[in-house]
C-alpha cells in the first residue's frame, strides 16, 4: 500500500524521515459519494508519553481526545471503544515493527492511529501514524513540533491527513462557520470553528445583522446590518479594521461571494424592483444580473462561478432558478411545492441544498443543478432551514427548531448523523461555512 511518510507542520522544523508516499488516491477506502456509506472502524489508543513530565501527559490526553472527536465528527468512522483494546497504549509499539495487528483486527479495527508525545525544552513533539491493520501497513506518518498550545492545530492537521489518505479529499478541519445569534438581545454575527468550538462575536452593533457570507480566501465577510438608517451591506475584513459599504438606497440583502474572485452578488432595490446585482468587493455595482417582474433574492454560485442559483417570485411563488452568466439564460430548477428558498450550491458542484415548505413546515432538500428528483434530508423535527455546505461537500450545517428554539446542527450530505453543533444563549440561525482557511 505505498511507501511511508513522515513530515511536519509548516510552523515547525521540517524533518523528512522517510520517502514520501505515492498519490493518496491509492488509499481510497471510503467512497464519500455513496449515500449508504459504511463507516470504517478505527482505533485511537491514548497517546503514548515519551517523556516523564506532566506537560506531555496532559497534552497527550487532550490531543487524543480531540482526534477522536474530530474523526467521529466527519461521519466516516466508527470509533472503537477503548474498553475493547487488548493492548496497553503506554507500552505498545507505536512505530510499526512491533505492532501486533491481530490484537486490533480481532476487535474490529480496520485502521489504527498511534502517537508518541514528548516535551523538550518547552516545545512539544508529536510522532503520529495511521496504520491499515488488515494489510498490516503504514498509511501515513507525520512528525510535528510546536509550542505547548499547538496541540489543537496538530490534531486538525493530522485528521486532515487521515481523511485525505482514505478518501482523497482534505476535509474541513481548517474551516470556520459564521452564523447569527441573538443571545445578547440583538442579532449579531458570530464565528466558530468547524466543530462549534472557539466561538467569538464578530459584530457589535446592538442592532440586527444578518446573511453572513465568506469570501473564498476567508479574509472577508459580507453581511447585511440594520445598524444605520436601513438595511446596508457591509464588507468587513476578518482580521483587520477594514470595512467597505454599499452606498445605494433601498434594500440591500443576502450578499454571496463569487468563488475565487473579489466580487459578490446581492439583492438590491435601488432601481425599484428587487433584483440581483454583481458588485466589487469594495461595494461598487458592476452590473445587473437578473431582470424580471418579481423579487429576485438569495443567490448562490456554482464552484466555477459560471452559474448562479437564486430565488424568484417570477412564477408567482418562491422558486429556485439558475442563471447562466455567460448566456444570460435562466431556467427554473424547483417545481415541487409552492415555497422553495435558501439555495446553497455544494463546493463539489453536484447538488444544491435548499429549504422547502410543505404543510406549513420547513425541511431541507437537495437537488441536482440540472434538475431531477429532490432528496429530502430532514423530516418531522421542527422547522429546518438555511443549509450551508462544508468546504469538501460532505456535511451540511443548518438551523432547526427541533428542540424548541432555533439552534445550529450538522448532518451528512445525505441527511444522516444529524447532531447539534454548539450551545449558546438565545437562538442561532443563518450558518455559512467557509472554505479551509486557517493556517497553522
Amino acid at each position: 500500500m505505498g511507501r511511508h511518510q513522515l513530515t511536519v507542520l509548516t510552523f515547525v522544523l521540517l524533518m523528512v524521515l522517510l520517502p514520501p508516499p505515492s498519490h493518496a488516491a491509492q488509499y481510497n477506502y471510503i467512497d464519500i459519494s455513496n449515500p449508504f456509506l459504511r463507516k470504517t472502524p478505527i482505533a485511537v489508543p491514548a497517546f503514548k508519553t515519551l517523556t516523564d513530565d506532566s506537560a506531555a501527559r496532559t497534552i497527550a490526553a487532550d490531543t487524543s481526545t480531540l482526534l477522536n472527536d474530530y474523526l467521529e465528527f466527519t461521519g466516516y468512522f466508527t470509533i472503537i471503544d477503548p474498553g475493547a483494546f487488548l493492548e496497553n497504549p503506554q507500552t505498545m509499539d507505536i512505530k510499526g515493527n512491533g505492532i501486533r495487528y491481530r490484537n486490533w483486527t480481532v476487535i474490529g479495527a480496520e485502521l489504527l492511529i498511534t502517537c508518541g508525545v514528548a516535551s523538550k525544552g518547552g516545545r512539544i513533539e508529536f510522532d503520529m501514524r495511521l496504520f491499515d491493520t488488515v494489510k498490516q501497513q503504514l498509511v501515513v506518518g507525520k512528525r510535528y513540533r510546536g509550542r505547548v498550545g499547538d496541540h489543537r492545530l496538530v490534531a486538525r492537521r493530522f485528521c486532515s491527513e487521515v481523511v485525505y489518505a482514505v478518501t482523497g479529499n482534505r476535509g474541513f478541519f481548517s474551516s470556520k462557520i459564521a452564523f447569527v445569534s441573538n443571545g445578547t438581545g440583538h442579532k449579531e454575527i458570530y464565528l466558530c470553528d468547524f466543530d462549534g468550538s472557539n466561538i467569538e462575536q464578530f459584530t457589535h452593533y446592538n442592532s440586527i445583522s444578518l446573511f453572513p457570507d465568506w469570501s473564498s480566501d476567508g479574509r472577508w465577510i459580507a453581511y447585511t446590518t440594520y445598524a444605520g438608517k436601513g438595511p446596508q451591506i457591509q464588507i468587513r475584513h476578518v482580521h483587520e479594521k477594514r470595512l467597505a459599504r454599499l452606498n445605494k438606497p433601498g434594500l440591500q440583502i443576502a450578499p454571496a461571494w463569487v468563488p475565487g474572485k473579489f466580487e459578490l452578488a446581492a439583492s438590491l432595490s435601488f432601481s425599484g424592483d428587487q433584483e440581483i446585482y454583481l458588485l466589487t468587493g469594495n461595494g461598487k455595482v458592476i452590473k445587473r444580473l437578473t431582470n424580471s417582474v418579481g423579487i429576485d433574492v438569495e443567490s448562490t454560485w456554482s464552484p466555477d462561478g459560471k452559474r448562479m442559483a437564486f430565488v424568484s417570485k417570477r412564477a408567482g411563488n418562491p422558486q429556485i432558478f439558475i442563471l447562466d452568466t455567460d448566456s444570460g439564460r435562466v431556467q427554473r430548477l424547483t417545481f415541487e411545492g409552492r415555497y422553495n428558498t435558501q439555495p446553497s450550491w455544494s463546493p463539489k458542484g453536484d447538488r444544491i441544498a435548499y429549504s422547502a415548505m410543505n404543510n406549513g413546515v420547513l425541511n431541507i432538500f437537495t437537488i441536482n443543478p440540472d434538475g431531477g428528483e429532490p432528496l429530502q434530508l430532514t423530516d418531522s423535527q421542527g422547522n429546518n432551514e438555511a443549509p450551508a455546505w462544508s468546504p469538501d461537500g460532505s456535511l451540511i450545517a443548518f438551523s432547526s427548531t427541533r428542540e424548541g428554539k432555533s439552534r445550529l446542527y450538522v448532518m451528512t450530505a445525505y441527511g444522516t448523523d444529524q447532531k447539534r453543533l454548539l450551545t449558546l444563549p438565545g437562538e442561532q440561525t443563518n450558518p455559512k461555512w467557509s472554505m479551509n482557511i486557517i493556517n497553522p
